[in-house]
């Protein structure tokens, strides 16, 4: 599980209006075949086994006969759909799409971006002959064939997670075309070869296989190992997003289900949108001082550093970290951060501590939703994502969350659960578990101390499970009266 070369490219975001977000198609292939090139600058195109890509999820690109995009990409982060998402929960009932697709009401799903482009361009959407995401986009420049993973699909909202195919009768009555999708197939099937053009484009060998990968959040899952019950990843990045396993398909409000790279399961995940965004917004608002004093330490270390000295609790200082809405449990976009318990005893390291353990409650409140559904209860955490490696962080986890955390070994576990992929299709591995097992990792492990999870343990049931639900019709009514969303 040890990388043998790396390469990186990036691509530029776009956004036409606000909270509209896009990407150009053609960026993204441009983006492979730089970092390909890259990487086959490293290792000879000969020894690499095959090839498997772990995409951007909830993303649609419409595409012609030929696989030119029709217009850019909107993608997982476009808020445009917010009117479309009440559409769809009076023609067809939240719950309804909830308990067939495994997804609560958002816009970061596609379905609602597809129902805004049949009102906005439909003459487009006629002309369409794929909507495509990310990972049918490119598997399609690589091997010149219309194939996508069932975990790529499944992100979009409009599988059928039960019968793992498209949910046809949903996409008719919404008038959308269930014939403009990319056939499914299941992850970790060969689904073709590079083609002559494609090896002239990336420097792989022509006939090099390709495997249907998985979307990011569930490949980083395969990365940290998680293929059975008992055990949960916990990705600390931009959003938080933490994901456990089941053998069933199980739905419920504090979690979104997920097809699993592993075929045949699930990943009941939860995501926190203001994750480790909320930690960088403070700094930048509260701390940019802290950058010129002279010390070699950045402003995180120096409020960390700080905030570790804090007794758990933050001297009543308490965070419900709903910064760009909230999904699982609640599902409200409208839905915006809590601050209470202030006095003039707090400082700027409280804050950062509220901070840090408002994120490790809400992951608690999910994760316990999680394990109730899914009839397996939770013994420990694998954490990634920039945000691990924080050691204050990680013991905060593990002690509001009276379980043991490990931080995985490697900052590249999405990259590592498509490599997991390529390992078992290869044969190297009799399947993708064994894969898992020889190719992962951890390293610093994290118990929870019994007395300071005590006192979380009271702050929790007694105080943070109904601070939001206590709040929320007045929260609601606020943003609605200043136009805050």
């Amino acid at each position: 599980g040890q990388p043998h070369a790396e390469s990186r490219a990036s691509h530029e975001l776009l956004s036409p209006q606000p909270n509209w977000y896009e990407q150009r198609a053609e960026d993204w292939w441009a983006a492979l075949c730089s970092v390909l090139h890259g990487v086959t600058a490293q290792v000879d195109a000969s020894r690499i086994a095959g090839i498997s890509l772990a995409t951007q999820r909830e993303t649609v690109v419409p595409v012609d006969t030929g696989g030119q995009a029709l217009r850019s990409a909107i993608l997982w982060m476009d808020a445009r759909s917010s009117r479309q998402v009440e559409q769809l929960d009076r023609r067809i009932g939240s719950d309804a799409i909830h308990a067939l697709t495994g997804k609560g009401p958002s816009t970061t799903q596609t379905l609602p971006k597809l129902v805004w482009l049949r009102e906005h361009e439909p003459a487009l959407l006629d002309r369409a002959y794929k909507l495509a995401e990310p990972h049918g986009y490119l598997v399609h420049k690589l091997t010149g064939h219309w194939f996508t993973s069932l975990p790529c699909a499944d992100p979009m909202g409009i599988v059928d997670m039960a019968r793992g195919v498209y949910a046809a009768d949903l996409l008719t009555s919404l008038d959308l075309d269930p014939e403009q999708y990319v056939d499914i197939v299941p992850p970790g099937a060969i689904i073709g070869e590079v083609s002559p053009e494609a090896a002239a484009a990336t420097g792989l060998r022509s006939g090099t296989p390709v495997i249907a990968g998985s979307g990011d959040g569930q490949s980083a899952g395969l990365g940290a190992n998680i293929t059975g019950p008992g055990r949960a990843y916990l990705n600390l990045g931009t959003a938080v997003v933490s994901g456990a396993y089941s053998d069933t398909y199980v739905y419920n409000r504090y979690f979104r289900t997920l097809c699993s790279p592993v075929a045949g399961a699930f990943v009941p995940e939860a995501i926190t949108p203001g994750g480790t965004f909320t930690v960088s917004w403070f700094v930048q608002q509260f701390g940019p001082h802290l950058h010129g004093i002279g010390l070699p330490l950045t402003p995180e270390e120096l409020l960390e550093a700080a905030a570790r000295k804090l007794p758990p609790g933050s001297l009543g200082l308490m965070l419900v970290p709903y910064w760009r809405g909230v999904m699982p449990p609640y599902w409200n976009p409208l839905a915006s951060g809590i601050t209470v318990g202030w006095t003039g005893a707090h400082r700027r390291e409280h804050f950062y501590r509220a901070l840090l353990e408002g994120i490790a409650y809400e992951h608690r409140l999910t994760m316990e939703g999680v394990a109730a559904a899914t009839g397996h209860p939770l013994e420990e955490y694998i954490l990634m994502g920039g945000g691990s490696r924080s050691d204050l962080w990680c013991q905060i986890i593990a002690d509001i969350a009276g379980k043991p955390v490990a931080r995985a070994s490697t900052s590249e576990a999405t990259n590592l659960g498509a490599a997991i992929l390529v390992a078992a299709a290869a044969g190297w591995y009799s399947d993708v578990r064994s894969a898992a097992d020889a190719m992962t990792s951890t390293e610093r492990r994290f118990e929870p101390d019994a007395a300071t999870h005590e006192v979380y343990d009271a702050l929790f049931n007694q105080v943070y499970k109904t601070l939001y639900p206590t709040l929320r019709a007045s929260l609601d009514q606020l943003t609605l009266l200043t136009g805050a969303r």
